[in-house]
Parts: C-alpha cells; sequence; structure tokens
C-alpha cells in the first residue's frame, strides 16, 4: 500500500522583496514548524533589510509559534532592524497581549501596501 502524507496544516514560507522580507505564516504554527522557522529566521536576517511578519492566515498559535514570533522581533531589533507584524488574526494579537508583547513589534506604516507575498523568490 502506498505512503500517504497527511497535507501540511501550516507552513512559513520567506519572499525576498526589494524593500523588505516578507515571512508568511499559514495555518497552525507549532512545534512541527521548528525547522521552517529557523530557515526563515536566517534567511530573512541574512538579508538586512526590514521584516514583515505576515501572520494574516494564522488560524493556531502555540507558544512555540509565540516564542518564534518573539525571538524573530528580539534577534532582529538586537540586527537594528525594523519587524513588525502584517494584519494579525485575534488569534494571535490575544496571545501577545496577555503576555504584554503587543507593543514590541513596529507599527505598520500608514498608506502602505499589502507585502506580496506570493511572489519573488520563496525559500522554505
Amino acid at each position: 500500500m502506498p505512503e500517504t502524507r497527511a497535507a501540511p496544516v501550516g507552513g512559513i514560507t520567506v519572499v525576498e522583496q526589494a524593500d523588505c522580507t516578507v515571512a508568511h505564516l499559514w495555518g497552525e504554527i507549532d512545534e512541527s514548524l521548528r525547522d521552517q522557522a529557523s530557515t526563515a529566521l536566517m534567511r530573512a536576517l541574512d538579508r538586512d533589510l526590514p521584516v514583515v511578519l505576515d501572520t494574516s492566515e494564522v488560524r493556531f498559535i502555540d507558544s512555540t509559534g509565540v516564542a518564534f514570533l518573539i525571538q524573530f522581533c528580539r534577534v532582529g531589533r538586537d540586527d537594528g532592524l525594523s519587524v513588525r507584524l502584517h494584519e494579525p488574526p485575534q488569534v494571535v494579537t490575544d496571545v501577545l497581549e496577555m503576555l504584554g508583547m503587543r507593543d514590541m513589534f513596529d507599527d505598520e506604516p500608514s498608506g502602505r501596501r499589502e507585502p506580496e507575498v506570493r511572489s519573488g523568490p520563496v525559500v522554505r
């Protein structure tokens, strides 16, 4: 009997734009994405450009996922980079607010276009 694989229920991809690096998080952000999170963090920080964490399609986030967001922000800040959340859903903002960490991310610039997370070189 052939092996069947379940479709991924979450993921992290990195899109390199000219003026920033977008890490697009979707679905369930948990322990199973640890390797993707590490790759995304390294790739984004290597570019030395502002970082956008697009969490607009996150449906669930556990403590590992929250730790990834916080680590991304802290390491980015240590490197002098702007790190912001793009359209975080309530499931993300509720946890960050409960931990008192919502304000650690930069605000979305007003009037700026949405990041185009599905075009450009993707690093998985």
